[in-house]
């Protein structure tokens, strides 16, 4: 099934299980969102987002303390015979033995968390909006160059993870070769990261399997990154006309998100990583508002327009 378990949430948000016994592997989040049962605990179970994670923040606490005992049980029963995935209280807070009973006959997971209520909400959704969000993988090799994640795309054998290495030499970073697992965590953010077989693993033909991460050490990998443009590496092609000047961006696509994309044609001599260096620079100089294509451009209409006067 496709989703996050609560083991896996319950791990990475280092959350304090109260009910070690219920088994949370089981248990599978597949809606990137959570909820305050504040009307819940009021009684008003109308239009009650019952998939999401369940946070009893501060205010909900001091509000079942109001209560009495028999109030309680009844609301309660209510919210964990829905069917919720499991309940966090935050700040510290201990649910009281009611609580945690009525939690191990429904089984629904119950943690405590230290963090406060906005900050465990924020993480929580930021995360599972990460794992839950639509992927698919591709082939090529994806890089930090100065800060721009930049996939390398190419036919097999073409030089895609030479060219990733001369740029870990450099100093930049790797976060996969050969399989590159695509999410789409926004309409205009695509983030990239290798399946967890291949992490931190270069394959170079003729010399075999290398760990990136052992050689180079830890600074020089990364786990995800943003995908901000694409290189594609060809076969140089005499008779194909490439563009020269790059006033207009030519983009590809991946889940319906375009980005940005050069053909770069491969011939002996040619230094990749220096290439991909420069693409990296030049975009993000684009997108600090200043394009060298057209500012070459502009210099050569205005000589243009000063030779006619």
């Amino acid at each position: 099934m496709f989703g996050v378990t609560i083991t896996e949430l319950m791990n990475k948000m280092n959350l304090t299980s109260m009910i070690p016994e219920i088994d949370t592997d089981k248990i599978v989040l597949s809606h990137p969102d959570v909820n305050r049962p504040a009307l819940q605990l009021t009684g008003f179970f109308d239009h009650f987002d019952r998939e999401r994670v369940q946070i009893i923040g501060f205010v909900e606490q001091e509000y079942i303390k109001t209560l009495t005992r028999e109030r309680k049980i009844e609301i309660y029963e209510k919210l964990l015979s829905s069917e919720i995935p499991c309940l966090v209280y935050s700040r510290g807070q201990s649910p009281d033995t009611d609580m945690l009973d009525l939690c191990l006959h429904h089984q629904v997971p119950c943690f405590v968390s230290e963090q406060t209520t906005c900050a465990l909400m924020a993480k929580i959704i930021r995360w599972l909006n990460e794992k839950l969000a639509p992927s698919i993988s591709i082939h090529g090799v994806l890089v930090d160059v100065f800060g721009e994640g930049v996939l390398i795309m190419g036919e097999s054998g073409i030089g895609k993870s030479e060219a990733a290495l001369e740029l870990i030499k450099r100093g930049h970073r790797l976060v996969t070769d050969d399989v590159v697992v695509i999410r789409k965590i926004s309409d205009e953010s695509l983030i990239g990261s290798a399946p967890d077989i291949t992490k931190h693993f270069i394959e170079l033909r003729g010399i075999g399997i290398i760990d990136v991460k052992s050689l180079f050490g830890v600074e020089s990998v990364k786990d995800i990154q943003s995908i901000d443009m694409v290189i594609k590496l060809e076969d140089w092609n005499k008779d194909k006309e490439y563009d020269r000047l790059g006033l207009e961006d030519q983009y590809t696509e991946f889940l319906g998100t375009k980005v940005v994309c050069h053909n770069i044609p491969i011939r002996p001599g040619r230094n990749l990583a220096i290439i991909v260096e420069s693409a990296a620079v030049n975009y993000r100089q684009k997108k600090m508002g200043y394009n060298a294509a057209k500012e070459l451009y502009n210099r050569v209409q205005a000589n243009l327009g000063n030779s006619g006067l």
